[in-house]
C-alpha cells in the first residue's frame, strides 16, 4: 500500500473511499478498487467506524483480515465530561496524521507583499478572457510563481527521509505542487483533499491553468482517483479566502515545504498579503525560505516577464505591461493616492515595517520615568535603515507636481528636485 494513501493530507477523504470500499468494493471507481485489492490485509488501517467500535472492546488486525478481541480496559472511576464524542472514521484518520505530523520539526517564514501589480494584471487578464468565459484568479497567478520560484530554489521541495537509521535528502527533481482544495459534502462537512500537479516546472501558464481547474471540477464531484494525490512535493493553502491573515499550517512527511497565502488587506495607501513558508527544518534553512518567498514577491512584481509570459501562453495581447516596459496601472477612482513607482513601493513598505515596530516596541521609547530617565527604546524603531527620512517625504511630493506639470517627463530621482524647483 502506498505511503501516501492513508499518510497525507488526503487521509480523511481515502479513508471515507476505503470504508466504501469495505462496504461495498463495486461502489468505488476501478482505480480504487485497484489499489485497496493490491494492499495486504495487514497494511491496511483499522479505524473504528461507529461509536459502538469505539465504546465496545478495541480490535486489532490479523494476518488474515480478521479483528482479534483485545482485553477489555477497566473502566475508569472518573465519569466522562458531558458533551464528549468519540472521533471515528476519517476524522479519526486525520487526526492521527496531524499527531504524526508533529514528528517533522518545521520553521515558518512571514513576507507581506504588495499585490496592486498581481491585482492590476488579473483585472486586465479577465476583461480579455471574459469572451471566452474564462477567469483568472490570485490563487492561480499565486501558484504559478510559487512553480517558477520552486523551479529557481529546488530546496524547497526535497524531503527528509531515514534510511538504515541515518538521515538522507530525497531530491524528487521536480515541482509537484498539491493544492489544497476545500469540499462541502452532501451532509454539510466540509474535507479537505490534496490533488497534486505533476512536473509543474516544465508547464506554461495556460498548461497550468487548464490542470489547476481539472483537479478543482473532479475534486468538487468527486472523480479523483489514487494517482492525483501521489507525490506532493510542496503544497499551496489559501485560507486567505476565509478572511485569515496569516497563517502557518501543518507540514505532512515527506514534503519540503507548504505555502499559505493570507487575506488581501489595505495597509496605508497600498493592499498586501501575508504569505507563509512553513518548510522541514532538517533540509531547508531560513535563508534558503526566505530568498523563495523574496522570488515569489519579484515575480509577482513582474520581474523577469512573468506576466508577458502569463499573456503569451493565452494567446491575449497586451503581455502585462505598458508603454516604455513598465507595468501598466489600473486607474480607479480613489481618494488616497498609490504608489507611483517600484522606490515609491519600496518607501510604502518601509513605512509599513516601521508601524508594526512602533506597535510592537513604541512602548520601549515612551517617556514613562518620572525622574526623567531615558527609555531603553529599540533599534526597529529607528528609521534611519529602512531609508525612511523627512527628505524621502520632499521628494515624493516632487514627484507629484512633476507628473502634473510634465506627464511625459522622466520621474528619476535625479532630476526629480531641480525639475521641481523646490528649495533644498
Amino acid at each position: 500500500m502506498s505511503e501516501f494513501v492513508f499518510g497525507t493530507h488526503n487521509a480523511a477523504f481515502v479513508q471515507v473511499m476505503y470504508e466504501q470500499y469495505l462496504r461495498d468494493p463495486s461502489s468505488v471507481g476501478e482505480e480504487w478498487r485497484q489499489l485497496f485489492d493490491n494492499g495486504r490485509v495487514a497494511e491496511l488501517p483499522v479505524i473504528p467506524t461507529s461509536r459502538a467500535e469505539v465504546l465496545g472492546d478495541e480490535g486489532r488486525g490479523t494476518g488474515d483480515g480478521s479483528i482479534a478481541a483485545a482485553p477489555t480496559r477497566p473502566s475508569s472511576p472518573v465519569p466522562p465530561p458531558q458533551g464528549l464524542t468519540p472521533i471515528t472514521g476519517s476524522a479519526a484518520r486525520l487526526a492521527q496524521n496531524m499527531t504524526d505530523s508533529l514528528s517533522v520539526p518545521t520553521a515558518t517564514s512571514f513576507r507581506e507583499i504588495a499585490v496592486d501589480v498581481l491585482d492590476a494584471r488579473r483585472r486586465e487578464l479577465n476583461a480579455q478572457l471574459a469572451a471566452r468565459g474564462k477567469k483568472i484568479s490570485y490563487t492561480h497567478l499565486i501558484g504559478y510563481a510559487i512553480v517558477r520560484a520552486a523551479r529557481d530554489f529546488p530546496v524547497m521541495t526535497h524531503a527528509f527521509q531515514e534510511v538504515d537509521g541515518k538521515p538522507h535528502r530525497l531530491d524528487p527533481r521536480g515541482v509537484h505542487l498539491g493544492l489544497a482544495v476545500d469540499v462541502e459534502k452532501k451532509d454539510g462537512s466540509r474535507a479537505l483533499v490534496v490533488p497534486v500537479i505533476k512536473r509543474a516546472e516544465g508547464m506554461d501558464f495556460a498548461s497550468f491553468h487548464a490542470t489547476y481547474e481539472t483537479f478543482v471540477e473532479k475534486a468538487r464531484t468527486n472523480k479523483l482517483v489514487p494517482d492525483d494525490f501521489a507525490g506532493a512535493t510542496i503544497t499551496l493553502t489559501n485560507p486567505g479566502t476565509l478572511g485569515t491573515v496569516a497563517s502557518v499550517p501543518r507540514l505532512m512527511k515527506g514534503q519540503g515545504s507548504i505555502i499559505a497565502t493570507g487575506a488581501i488587506r489595505q495597509i496605508g495607501s497600498a493592499r498586501v498579503m501575508t504569505i507563509t513558508s512553513t518548510y522541514d527544518h532538517r533540509v531547508i534553512q531560513g535563508a534558503e525560505s526566505g530568498m523563495f518567498l523574496r522570488r515569489v514577491d519579484a515575480l509577482l512584481q513582474g520581474e523577469d516577464g512573468f506576466y508577458e509570459g502569463v499573456f503569451e501562453s493565452l494567446g491575449l495581447t497586451g503581455r502585462g505591461t505598458g508603454e516604455g516596459g513598465r507595468v501598466a496601472t489600473v486607474t480607479t477612482p480613489s481618494p488616497v493616492p498609490r504608489p507611483s513607482s517600484p522606490e515609491d513601493l519600496k518607501h510604502v513598505a518601509a513605512a509599513m515595517a516601521l508601524v508594526k515596530a512602533i506597535r510592537h516596541f513604541g512602548h520601549l521609547a515612551a517617556r514613562l520615568d518620572p525622574l526623567g530617565s531615558e527609555p531603553p527604546g529599540d533599534p526597529a524603531l529607528d528609521p534611519g535603515p529602512l531609508g525612511l527620512s523627512p527628505e524621502t517625504k520632499r521628494t515624493r511630493a516632487c514627484r507629484r507636481r512633476i507628473a502634473a506639470r510634465f506627464p511625459t517627463r522622466s520621474n528619476t530621482s535625479g532630476a526629480t528636485r531641480s525639475a521641481c524647483g523646490c528649495a533644498r
